[in-house]
């Protein structure tokens, strides 16, 4: 119950905009400038030496200020898209910024459900951790991603993460609407832990 209740308690604090997320869920870090100390580190210069060269090249095009980078100073892709856009406004890859935004943006029904279908999994296996990632909840179990979900105004995918697993509970799906990746669920769904928790663990053992 700890974990649906740290969750509600965010949601809360979403809702009321009293406080910022703090849960023991994590998240991978999606501010832009988290790259930076590794830019530093391997070009050897300070950041603001890269900024004065942005601002040297401010009416390029994204292509050509990602290709500047790259070509001219030998930055990795990940990095000069870190640095063009954090310097064209964008902080943050993520929209939401935590699971509680992600969820707060919908109904008490769907919230419900998203957090139950969530909570299912975590109940058998406990050190998984809910995290945004691609701007949707998704969990994990160290690099692996398990189950992710997303929710919609009639309906929401969850998705297993492999289109094997998929394939392989085929027939405890005939009841659902399957896509290649995901299948569908009712925004009330009486959510079905034992077939979560079967999911979870044929991923798990991929």
């Amino acid at each position: 119950m700890r974990f649906l209740a740290a969750l509600q308690q965010d949601l809360s604090v979403v809702r009321t905009k009293a406080a910022k997320y703090d849960s023991p869920v994590a998240t991978k870090n999606p501010e832009r400038d988290s790259y930076f100390p590794a830019i530093e580190a391997k070009h050897g210069r300070p950041m603001s030496y890269w900024f004065k060269q942005m601002r040297k090249i401010s009416d390029f095009k994204y292509a050509e200020q990602i290709a500047f980078l790259r070509k001219e100073h030998g930055f990795s892709q990940t990095h000069a898209n870190a640095l063009v856009l954090y310097c064209r406004g964008s902080k943050s890859s993520s929209r939401y910024g935590s699971v509680a935004n992600y969820l707060a943006q919908f109904d008490e029904t769907k919230r419900k459900t998203a957090t139950w279908i969530f909570k299912a999994i975590t109940d058998k296996y406990p050190k998984m951790e809910l995290v945004l990632a691609w701007n949707q909840p998704m969990l994990k179990m160290e690099s692996k991603y398990i189950l992710g979900l997303s929710v919609h105004n009639h309906h929401i995918l969850i998705a297993p993460c492999s289109a094997e697993v998929l394939e392989e509970f085929k027939s405890r799906l005939v009841a659902y609407e399957m896509n290649k990746k995901t299948f569908k669920v009712p925004v009330d769904w009486e959510v079905d832990s034992k077939l979560l928790q079967d999911l979870a663990a044929a991923r798990l053992a991929e």
